[in-house]
């Protein structure tokens, strides 16, 4: 073992090409629930990865899906269950965080049992944005928590 493995630890991250395969999973997921979405994939450090807005969807859908696709990230929990937390009044205040977005839509991505990603898509409903990144995710692969 190393004398310097100690100060540093391994990280995962999702690839790529894993990340362009899962904004056109998405797409098409979006397109069957029958929305024009924006759609991003942020890495394991919530830097984005890839993304795409629909022609048709909204301007203020690409920060949103931005900021979903980096809040499930960021501890491995879904926007939804974000939307949760924040109506707790010991953690209301992490609704203030310029880049909590606690609205459904924003899904982590896991494999191996890890987080190498998140996935936040805008342009539905807050149900039909989070059924749309499930529904991507589920077609490569991904883990999806419960």
């Amino acid at each position: 073992m190393s004398p310097h493995a100690s100060l540093t630890h391994a990280t995962a991250s999702i690839s790529r090409d894993k990340a362009q395969q899962l904004l056109l999973a998405a797409r098409q997921a979006a397109d069957d629930i029958g929305f024009q979405a924006a759609i991003a994939i942020t890495d394991g450090g919530g830097h984005l990865s890839a993304f795409e807005r629909a022609d048709a969807a909204p301007f203020l859908t690409v920060g949103v899906a931005i900021d979903k696709a980096y809040t499930a990230t960021s501890f491995g929990l879904s926007t939804d269950v974000w939307n949760h937390v924040v109506a707790q009044p010991a953690t209301a205040p992490l609704a203030n965080h310029p880049r909590v977005m606690a609205v459904g839509g924003g899904v982590p991505i896991v494999a191996g049992g890890r987080v190498v990603g998140g996935i936040g898509i805008s342009g539905g409903t807050a149900q039909q944005d989070h059924d749309a990144a499930v529904v991507a995710l589920r077609g490569l692969g991904f883990e999806v928590a419960p």
